[in-house]
C-alpha cells in the first residue's frame, strides 16, 4: 500500500510538473492562437480516442482486480478486452479519418489532423488499466516520467517560432504513445496470445454501460473546447486551455488516493466487506477535502499571478475563466470519490452511465446557451455547472444504494480554515507588486496557516495519519 501510495504520487508529481516545464514555453513561443489551433485538433482526435476506448480503462481495473490472484485469469482478460479495444481503434480512425478528409471546416490543418490519428489508431495500447489493477504502480510511474522527460528536450530542440505547430503536436502524441506502445509491446508479447481463450460476451453487457457513461463522460470534458472552436475561435480556444491547463494539474493530487484504492475496493465489495470498505472511504474522503479545499480557494485568489507565471501576459483574458473553475478540483474530486471508489467498484455501472448522460444534456445545454456570447468565459461556467450536477447525481445514487458515513464536519472546518487564505493574499499584494514573491509568499504562508489552524484550531488528529504512512497501512488492516 505504502509502495503504491508513492509511485502513484510519485506520477502525479511528473504529471504537474511537466506542463509547468512544458506549457509556459510553449504558450510564449506559440502564443494564445497558436495553442488554441493545436489544442484542438489535439482535443478532437482525442475525442474519438475515447470512444475506442468503450469503457475498458475503467472496467478492466475492476476486473483485474478480482481476479489479481489467478494469474491465467487476469492474462485472458488482458486479451480479451485488449482485442475489443483494438476493432473499435480500427472503427474509430476509419470514422476519424473521413470526418478530417470530408468535412470543409478541417481542410486548412489537413496534414495535421491527419498527424493526430495516430492518437486513435494506436488508442489500443493504452494499458495502464492493467498495471493498475495488479496494483503496479511503480511500472506506470517510471515509464511515464521517463516518456516526459524525453518529451520536454524535445519540445526545446524543436519548437523555436509560432510556425513550429506541426513540432508541438508530435511532442503531445509522443506523451501519450511512446509509454502507452511499450508497455503494451511488453505485456502482449508476455502473455503469448495463443495459449488463452478470448472471451468477448462475457464482457459485453459491462462494457456497454461504462461505454455509455465513458462516451457522456469524453462528450463533456473535451465538449468544452472543441465547441469553443467551432463557435468561437482559436484564440479564445488559446485562453480556455491556459486557464484549464493548470487546474487539471491539480486533479493527479486529488485523484491518486482513489486510484490506489479502486482496485482495493473493487476486490473488498466482490467480498462484500462493508466495514472495511467504510474505513477507507473515510481515510480518501479526508485526504480528498485536505487538498481540494485549499486548492480552490489559492486557485481563485493567486489566479493572476498564476497566470503571468503560467503562461505570460499574452493570457491575461485566461485569469478570469481560471478564476471561475478554481472549483473544478473541489467538484471533479467528489465526482471521482463517489463513481470511482463506490459506485463502479460496487458494479453499479448504470447508475454511472445516468450520471455521466445527464452531465452529456447538461454541457450541450449550457455550452451552446454561453460559449458563442462569452467565448472562453461561458466555456467555463458550463464546466463548472456539469461537473458540479453530475457530483451530486452520484451521491444521489451513492447514498441510496448505501449508508456510508462520511465526515462532512471536516469539510466545514477546512472552508473556515481557507477563508484565511484572503487577508493573507490580498496582505502581501500589499507589500510588493513582483509577481513572483507575491506567489512564493502566499501560497508558503497559506499553506503554514491551514495546516496549523487544522492542527490545533481544529484538532485535526487525522492530519497527523496522512504524514505516517505507517498509521495508514495500520487502520486500514
Amino acid at each position: 500500500m505504502k509502495k503504491n501510495f508513492l509511485f502513484n504520487l510519485l506520477l502525479s508529481i511528473s504529471n504537474i510538473l511537466f506542463p509547468i516545464i512544458s506549457f509556459p514555453y510553449a504558450a510564449r513561443v506559440l502564443g494564445p492562437e497558436g495553442i488554441g489551433k493545436v489544442q484542438f485538433i489535439f482535443s478532437y482526435a482525442q475525442y474519438f480516442a475515447l470512444f475506442a476506448a468503450l469503457g475498458i480503462p475503467i472496467y478492466g481495473v475492476k476486473e483485474i482486480a478480482k481476479h489479481h490472484q489467478n494469474d491465467h485469469q487476469t492474462k485472458s482478460i488482458f486479451l480479451s478486452l485488449s482485442s475489443i479495444y483494438f476493432i473499435a481503434s480500427a472503427v474509430a480512425t476509419l470514422l476519424y479519418v473521413l470526418s478530417v478528409l470530408y468535412i470543409p471546416y478541417f481542410s486548412a490543418h489537413k496534414t495535421m489532423y491527419l498527424i493526430a490519428g495516430a492518437l486513435v489508431l494506436l488508442s489500443f495500447t493504452y494499458t495502464d488499466w492493467y498495471y493498475a489493477g495488479k496494483a503496479d504502480f511503480k511500472t506506470i510511474a517510471l515509464r511515464s516520467i521517463i516518456v516526459k522527460a524525453i518529451a520536454i528536450i524535445l519540445l526545446y530542440l524543436w519548437v523555436k517560432t509560432p510556425n513550429d505547430l506541426i513540432q508541438y503536436l508530435v511532442i503531445l502524441i509522443f506523451t501519450i504513445l511512446g509509454n502507452q506502445v511499450y508497455s503494451f509491446l511488453v505485456i502482449y508479447f508476455k502473455h503469448q496470445p495463443h495459449t488463452y481463450t478470448l472471451e468477448f460476451k462475457k464482457h459485453f453487457k459491462p462494457l456497454l454501460y461504462i461505454f455509455g457513461a465513458t462516451a457522456a463522460s469524453s462528450i463533456y470534458t473535451l465538449w468544452d473546447t472543441i465547441l469553443l472552436g467551432f463557435l468561437a475561435n482559436p484564440m479564445a480556444v488559446g485562453f480556455y486551455t491556459a486557464s484549464i491547463k493548470f487546474i487539471k494539474l491539480l486533479l493527479p493530487f486529488v485523484t491518486s488516493v482513489g486510484t490506489v484504492f479502486i482496485p482495493i475496493l473493487s476486490y473488498k465489495f466482490a467480498q462484500n466487506k462493508i466495514e472495511e470498505i467504510q474505513k477507507i472511504l473515510v481515510h480518501s474522503f479526508y485526504f480528498l477535502v485536505l487538498l481540494t479545499v485549499p486548492m480552490a480557494f489559492g486557485t481563485y485568489l493567486l489566479a493572476p499571478e498564476i497566470m503571468t507565471i503560467f503562461s505570460g501576459e499574452a493570457f491575461n483574458k485566461s485569469i478570469l475563466p481560471m478564476q471561475i473553475m478554481s472549483v473544478l478540483p473541489l467538484f471533479i474530486g467528489f465526482g471521482h470519490f463517489f463513481a470511482f471508489q463506490i459506485l463502479i467498484p460496487a458494479e453499479k455501472n448504470k447508475e454511472v452511465f445516468i450520471a455521466m448522460l445527464v452531465g452529456l444534456f447538461i454541457s450541450a445545454a449550457f455550452n451552446v446557451m454561453f460559449t458563442p456570447h462569452y467565448q472562453e468565459k461561458g466555456a467555463a461556467v458550463a464546466t463548472i455547472i456539469t461537473e458540479l450536477s453530475v457530483s451530486l447525481i452520484y451521491l444521489y445514487y451513492t447514498n441510496k444504494v448505501y449508508q456510508f458515513k462520511y465526515p462532512w464536519v471536516f469539510f466545514g472546518q477546512s472552508i473556515l480554515a481557507a477563508c484565511t487564505f484572503i487577508p493573507i493574499v490580498f496582505g502581501v499584494r500589499m507589500l510588493t507588486d513582483n509577481t513572483f514573491v507575491i506567489s512564493l509568499i502566499a501560497v508558503v504562508g497559506c499553506s503554514l496557516t491551514y495546516i496549523l489552524l487544522q492542527l490545533y484550531f481544529f484538532n485535526n488528529k487525522f492530519l497527523i495519519t496522512y504524514v505516517n504512512f505507517k498509521q495508514i497501512i495500520t487502520n486500514l488492516k
